[in-house]
């Protein structure tokens, strides 16, 4: 079978589809990872499989592209799964509680959002990673967000917004390294002409964060702070020694050692530290009696693979607060691993559709005009910056929102004399920051799993990450920080 040019109208229509489904998804479900998402680009995929097959597509090329895309999130899925654990052992030995239990007690609800912003921001420039970053003390400033009475979009904004500024200024950072990688730029250079877009983008998002915060009322006094304090208290020994685990973690990664063993030892070391600190607690969720190595030893494998809920304190906390919302009411509580198979359901059957329109040649039909209309530079960034927003709707992966548009515009840049730093710029600006938006993404559906908040909920208060692309796309049309090449 001879392979045929698809026509554009046809090509487009897998993701016209895709679109359709989603919206109507979201309306009927207003969930952005359970629900028929997951059908949805199923169905959509299986369209562009007969497409590509009836233009000429052999099946088991189709298949190679599915397997290819699956292939190539392996790591994110054992990552995920890590998380899950991690958070299981960190709840019960205490971490979470006593992070909660101390952020409570200094936080100011004023600065609050202007602070989680920053300290999440300064762990991620560490660690180079926003997964990490957010899976750990961000978790925890969500806890105490929560309890002040900030709503958990508006917190998850703030942890989020943080987090993204931290991964693109980091040399740490995979897709930093692979931005500059992609457009054969120095690491130092490309993260230095970032700054220009980045760090005034960050400074308008603290400026707002701060604003909410001044003009921020709370219905809840410090007697009803203290009552809370009292029953994390009263339920978990809370010491100084717990932040041990977080720190080793975050050495470790600063230090180099890849995310995946980093998070593994961390969930052994909480684990360990649950038996040390929490061995009642370790008691409790083992539905055991007895006070024996066995117990332990259930009672940890429990809480890295399935639900923890102290119903009981959340109930509690609940009571004190005379609130009752669903949104409020798992303040102490951890799905495991089992609670992150929505998403990797979400995240495989997002592959299987990327996989399918790449491998039968739609995607790279859709991108041919693209490029036409860059005629200058401000249309030239502005069709990269929005190539790589599609790219992350379409292809539901972070590094192909980087490089692949990295490849389709690198010689366009040359041809209109920009130094390469503009074209790395514009790959971080919008293609790094906008994956966490999208809710089939598998940056989007991991933190909506491991904040527990529906994407849609907390993309609104994404200020970094919504003002990043139109900051580097006023930059160029108005020809501030424009590198130009050298003759």
């Amino acid at each position: 079978m001879i392979k045929k040019k698809i026509p554009y109208l046809i090509a487009s229509s897998p993701m016209l589809f895709l679109i359709i489904l989603l919206i109507t998804n979201v309306v009927i479900y207003n969930n952005s990872i359970s629900g028929g998402n997951q059908l949805a680009l199923l169905f959509s995929g299986a369209l562009a499989a007969i497409i590509g097959f009836y233009y000429g597509t052999k099946w088991k090329n189709i298949m190679l592209g599915i397997e290819k895309s699956i292939k190539s999130i392996v790591p994110a899925i054992i990552m995920l799964l890590l998380i899950g654990s991690l958070s299981g052992t960190w709840l019960i030995s205490g971490i979470i509680p006593t992070m909660i239990y101390y952020g409570l007690t200094i936080l100011d609800p004023t600065i609050f959002l202007f602070a989680t912003a920053i300290i999440t921001a300064i762990v991620s420039i560490s660690t180079g990673s926003s997964w990490s970053t957010i899976a750990t003390v961000g978790i925890a400033l969500l806890g105490i967000g929560i309890a002040i009475g900030f709503s958990p979009g508006l917190v998850g904004g703030a942890i989020i917004s943080g987090a993204y500024f931290g991964d693109k200024m980091s040399p740490l950072s995979e897709t930093t390294n692979m931005a500059a990688a992609i457009s054969e730029v120095d690491l130092f250079d490309h993260i230095k002409y970032m700054m220009y877009t980045t760090i005034p983008s960050f400074i308008i998002t603290l400026i707002i964060f701060l604003i909410i915060g001044l003009y921020f009322t709370t219905n809840i006094s410090s007697e009803q702070i203290n009552q809370v304090l009292m029953i994390i208290d009263k339920k978990f020994t809370i010491t100084a020694w717990l932040f041990l685990v977080p720190i080793s973690v975050i050495i470790m990664i600063i230090k180099k050692i890849a995310a995946i063993p980093s998070l593994f030892f961390g969930t052994l070391l909480g684990g360990f530290f649950a038996i040390l600190f929490q061995p009642e607690i370790v008691i409790e969720v083992s539905a055991r009696n007895t006070s024996n190595i066995g117990s332990y030893y259930i009672g940890i494998l429990n809480s890295m693979i399935g639900e923890i809920n102290f119903t009981s304190i959340n109930n509690s906390i609940n009571d004190i607060f005379n609130i009752h919302e669903i949104d409020r009411s798992d303040l102490l509580k951890s799905g495991g691993m089992y609670g992150m198979l929505n998403t990797l359901l979400l995240m495989f059957c997002a592959m299987i559709f990327s996989g399918t329109i790449e491998s039968t040649g739609i995607l790279n039909r859709i991108a041919e005009p693209i490029i036409k209309y860059a005629k200058n530079t401000g249309s030239l960034i502005t069709t990269t910056a929005s190539t790589c927003l599609f790219f992350n709707i379409t292809t539901s992966d972070q590094y192909m929102s980087i490089v692949v548009p990295g490849r389709m515009f690198a010689k366009s840049y040359k041809q209109q004399g920009l130094a390469p730093e503009n074209l790395s710029r514009t790959l971080e600006d919008s293609g790094t920051v906008t994956s966490v938006l999208i809710p089939w993404n598998s940056c989007g559906a991991t933190q909506s799993a491991v904040l527990g908040i529906a994407t849609i909920s907390y993309l609104p208060f994404c200020f970094f990450n919504l003002i990043s692309p139109i900051m580097t796309i006023g930059y160029a049309y108005s020809q501030t920080k424009i590198k130009k090449l050298r003759k």
